[in-house]
Formats: C-alpha cells, sequence, structure tokens
C-alpha cells in the first residue's frame, strides 16, 4: 500500500510553521522527534479528566490510571515482541535505562577480575556508567574498534572475550555514522565464544536509535537487555523502556529505594521487594508520559511500521546520493546507513555550518553528537549530523542540499 507522507505530515503540527521566515525543515529526528497530535491529544485527554496516581488507590480514577498505566506496559512488550509484560520496565530513557543495568546487574554480577566489552561507536550513554562503576568495583573495560568505513571489527571478538567477560554492551544503530550493526549475529558469535570458556556472557543493546527506524524482537535477537527512548519514537520526553529477560530481572536487586516498589517495610523485621518489573520503579511514575507514549506505540502500529521504515530508507539512499554531489562534503560511516547521515563541509567548523542552515530554517545537529571517543576515531571535533523520520521528504533533503551549497559558496 502507498505510503502518504504528505498526509502524514498533517498530523504533525510543528512541521507546519516558519523559522527566520523559511519553512522549517525538521532533520534532528535522532535527537527527538516531532510529536503527532495523536500523542498529544491522549496525553491531554488523561491529565485533564482521567489524571490520578497509581498504584494501591482504591478509588476509581487510581484504578483506571493503575490499569491504562500497566495496559502501555503490555503494549510496549508487544512492540518488540518480548515473552511478557512483566520484563518491561519504565524508566526515564535510554539513559537510566543503561543506568539500572549497570547499577542493578553490574554491581550484582560483575566482579573485580572481570571485565565487560563496550564499542568504539558508543554514545556516552553506554560509556559513563560502565566507567563509574568500573571505579567502584576494578573490573576491565575492553572496547571494541570500528573500520574506516564505520563498521564493527567483529573479528577481534575472539581476542576480546575469555573467561572472565560477563557483559558485552553496544548500540544497535550508530547516532552518528547510521551503522547497521548485525545485532543477532554478534549476540550468537559473544555468548557461542563465551560458552567455549564454560561461562555465560549477557548482552545489552542501546536501542535508542534501533528501535526508532527497525522493527525488533526480542524473541529473534535473544539479548538480554533492550533500551530506547520515547521521544525518539514520536513520544514525550522523560519516559522510555529498558527490557529484560525475566530470569534475570527477577535475580537483580533495586537500585533506588521508595515508594512502589516494596511489599514491606519494617524497623525490626527489615525490607521485603516487590517483584520485577516493579521493584526498579521507584516513585511516582511519569504516568502522563507512560500514556503518550502508549499513545505513540498506536500511532506507529497504524500507519505500518514496514511501510514506515521503508519510506526512510528511500529517504536516506535519496539524501546519501544527493550530499555526494556537493564536492566540498565530506561523508562519515557507509552508505548503508539508517536514519542519520554525518558530514562536514570543506574546513568550515560544524556549528557554524549549522548556524547557517538554521537562518534558512534547517534544523540539524551540530557537535560530536555525545560520542567523544567516536570523534576521536574519526579524527575530527565536531560534525553535521541530519537525521531524518517517519514524516521526512525528498523536498526537505533538496532544501538541504541547496542551503548547503549556497553555504559553502558564501563561505568560500
Amino acid at each position: 500500500m502507498f505510503y502518504n507522507v504528505i498526509s502524514i505530515r498533517q498530523d504533525f503540527p510543528g512541521l507546519h510553521q516558519k523559522v527566520n521566515n523559511h519553512p522549517l525543515v525538521y532533520l534532528d529526528s535522532a535527537a527527538s522527534t516531532q510529536k503527532p497530535l495523536q500523542v498529544f491529544k491522549k496525553e491531554s485527554e488523561f491529565t485533564l479528566y482521567q489524571y490520578a496516581a497509581v498504584h494501591r488507590g482504591i478509588h476509581t480514577l487510581s484504578i483506571q490510571a493503575t490499569s491504562m498505566m500497566e495496559k502501555v506496559r503490555q503494549k510496549a512488550a508487544n512492540f518488540i515482541h518480548a515473552s511478557s509484560a512483566e520484563e518491561i520496565v519504565f524508566v526515564k530513557g535510554t539513559t537510566e535505562a543503561i543506568n539500572l543495568v549497570a547499577n542493578s546487574f553490574g554491581r550484582k554480577f560483575i566482579g573485580k577480575n572481570d571485565n565487560i566489552i563496550i564499542t568504539e561507536m558508543e554514545h556516552h550513554a553506554n560509556i559513563v556508567p560502565w566507567y563509574m562503576l568500573s571505579k567502584v568495583i576494578g573490573f576491565e573495560i575492553r572496547i571494541l574498534s570500528i573500520s574506516d568505513t564505520g563498521k564493527l571489527k567483529l573479528e577481534k571478538l575472539n581476542k576480546l572475550i575469555d573467561a572472565q567477560t560477563r557483559l558485552l554492551s553496544f548500540t544497535h544503530i550508530s547516532n552518528v555514522l547510521g551503522t547497521i550493526n548485525p545485532v543477532k549475529e554478534i549476540i550468537q558469535q559473544a555468548k557461542t565464544l563465551a560458552a567455549s570458556y564454560g561461562t555465560e556472557l549477557h548482552v545489552l543493546i542501546d536501542g535508542a536509535q534501533g528501535a526508532m527506524h527497525s522493527i525488533v524482537n526480542m524473541q529473534d535477537l535473544d539479548c538480554d537487555f533492550y533500551a530506547f527512548s520515547g521521544h525518539k519514537l514520536y513520544g514525550p520526553t522523560g519516559i522510555g523502556i529498558l527490557y529484560a529477560k525475566k530470569t534475570i530481572l527477577d535475580q537483580m536487586p533495586p537500585w533506588e529505594g521508595g515508594g512502589s516498589m516494596i511489599q514491606n517495610v519494617s524497623f525490626k523485621n527489615g525490607i521485603t521487594y516487590a517483584d520485577a518489573p516493579w521493584r526498579f520503579e521507584a516513585g511516582t511514575p511519569n504516568i502522563t508520559a507512560i500514556i503518550g507514549l502508549g499513545a505513540a506505540f498506536d500511532y506507529l502500529s497504524e500507519i505500518g511500521q514496514e511501510k514506515a521504515f521503508s519510506h526512510e530508507e528511500k529517504i536516506m539512499t535519496y539524501a546519501t546520493q544527493k550530499l555526494k554531489d556537493i564536492p566540498a562534503l565530506v561523508l562519515f560511516g557507509n552508505d548503508k546507513r539508517k536514519g542519520v547521515i554525518s558530514f562536514n563541509l570543506g574546513t568550515h567548523h560544524s556549528y557554524d555550518v549549522g548556524l547557517f542552515l538554521d537562518q534558512y530554517g534547517i534544523a540539524i545537529r551540530t557537535g560530536h553528537h555525545c560520542a567523544l571517543p567516536l570523534m576521536n576515531r574519526l579524527n575530527i571535533s565536531a560534525a553535521c549530523r541530519a537525521s531524518i523520520g517517519i514524516y521526512t521528504t525528498q523536498d526537505d533533503i533538496d532544501v538541504l542540499f541547496n542551503a548547503l551549497k549556497r553555504i559553502n559558496t558564501l563561505l568560500g
């Protein structure tokens, strides 16, 4: 069936405005997507007429709000094909999800003499928590490097994994290069290598970009953890999902204490915690955002993910071909990229390029993209990044192309 991107764009009021007297061309979806009316309406309806604190309430509004929240937990499980809703933990976003795994699973299952593996292309959210934890515990962090074309050097896993390797944590899709990592193959390779030493290795996937540009299936991937954010999936900020296999989640201790995550608290008899996943959701959750995320899941399901992602692939192919026609422009990564296209324009600093583009109403992201080790690997300090969503059109790419040519002429 034909994907009507013009019709889709009507659902996104934020796209229909002028910036600096030019129609907005929004090419910063990797940082945060625009939100459809359906999400705003669901959040507004809940806040105006159905809002109440969840858990333990005996009045009607509280019971209804709790039921609505738990239905979104099931929607999240369905969205990523988890085996049950009890494998879904509500978090603030991908960053908190990774920190949760580090401070719960990591503190319990990673010892001083152990090691973990991350990659050269990771976002800081999948680097910093592990270094913070390593400072406390003392384990080694090993780095899987990348090739000049931005692909992981998977042949090096043989030397990195040994009997003391407890975790492999890597991104599904690079937020800078758009590299699509062969997640299933990497998981199988890593776990087979660990098994040859008679040990078990767990795998965490940073799915912040992966979940927004591909259909993910936990049953097929067989990862132990998968994390993603709502605001990159046309939902609200301040809400995300941590998937974890139930058998692992049941063994993990809570990392935050407070209300809602306990069974009993006694000065005399101590504290007993709630079952997973609720033991990881201390305090009052971001209920309105959870409801909004549920609406985003519904929206993506209704428009058809496969059709939307097919449209995105066509836009990325077009963008790659188009930008290659600017002689001074340097593209990073390889042509098999998803969602993002990073570049620099001659010797001009990315900030200058970004500021000029903004004068033409074009929104891109500039800087190190929370990936300084990757910037060092590429031997650059910063880059421009244009990123797309389900609403991006070829016209958007044409506007970017023409503006970059104009800027290159102006800057000389």
